[in-house]
């Protein structure tokens, strides 16, 4: 009685949900990171310079 006990505490103790939660967290902030990127590559300063630079290069 007492092993059958000890089997099913260990079951409920354990942290398998951590590693999704993790994942949750680290997936949230790449999105993050890729919408802050996308916002300054088509500013307007970002698009003059790389305009520019691509008309440099075709002369």
């Amino acid at each position: 009685m007492r092993t059958a006990f000890l089997r099913v505490l260990r079951r409920f103790r354990g942290d398998a949900g951590m590693t999704t939660a993790e994942y949750a967290v680290g997936t949230i902030a790449a999105v993050a990171l890729a919408g802050m990127l996308l916002k300054a590559v088509t500013s307007d300063g970002v698009l003059a310079a790389l305009n520019a630079l691509i008309q440099k290069a075709l002369q």
